[in-house]
């Protein structure tokens, strides 16, 4: 059991909160297969939606781990470039028929094509680890909350670790993808999902800039 003080591990708490930052270029080195356990236990931690799930006998979330290299990863890779591409397509369409999507989207459709462009999703295959976690579908629909708090979870504990992070949100538009359903080994559409990938930091990012509590808080009477 910890004996630190409450203010220490305030302090502590404080200081992973602040230094939690989005990171995309990768080290090649893998880091140790107990930090990613570790990491994947601290998402084991979060909150779900226990009345959406229901007394499920089999359990509610699932952590797939590829490595860099891998079989795993040579035949996912594509398979999610393969939806990047659909995604693009899709909203450009939408966008010729939607004035208002059109200025909305833009920004996020000039990602999409980045990476068509590049060929690669970032964080597949150029980070040592793409770790994918699956929810089990409930009702109500509130599977990718419990996947925002398991990755926040992970989040955290890599940072901890001195490890960077990276959130894979595409991911989330595979669950339906059979080819990409069958190499993690679950039914297609029965699992919502997330991703993110994990490894050494290329190099240390500054510190996020927040406002002030006070400019963002309004105390209601």
């Amino acid at each position: 059991m910890c004996t630190d003080t409450i203010d220490q591990k305030n302090a502590c708490l404080d200081e992973i909160l602040a230094s939690r930052r989005s990171y995309r270029m990768f080290r090649s080195e893998f880091p140790p297969d107990d930090a990613i356990r570790r990491i994947i236990h601290a998402g084991l931690l979060a909150p779900f939606a226990a009345a959406a799930v229901g007394n499920s006998t089999d359990y509610f979330r699932r952590f797939f781990v590829m490595r860099k290299g891998s079989r795993s990863m040579a035949a996912a890779s594509p398979l999610v470039m393969e939806q990047v591409k659909v995604m693009e397509q899709g909203i450009e369409t939408e966008m010729k028929k939607n004035p208002h999507l059109r200025t909305k989207a833009v920004s996020f459709v000039q990602r999409l094509t980045a990476m068509r462009k590049m060929g690669r999703v970032p964080g597949i295959g150029t980070a040592p680890f793409y770790i994918v976690v699956a929810e089990r579908k409930g009702f109500p629909s509130v599977e990718q909350q419990s996947l925002a708090h398991c990755l926040e979870n992970m989040w955290l504990k890599a940072t901890a670790l001195n490890l960077g992070f990276q959130m894979v949100s595409v991911t989330a538009q595979m669950s339906s993808d059979p080819a990409f359903c069958r190499i993690l080994g679950i039914p297609a559409g029965e699992w919502e999902l997330m991703g993110c990938a994990i490894g050494y930091a290329q190099e240390e990012l500054g510190p996020s800039v927040r406002p002030p509590v006070e400019d963002v808080t309004l105390w209601l009477e």
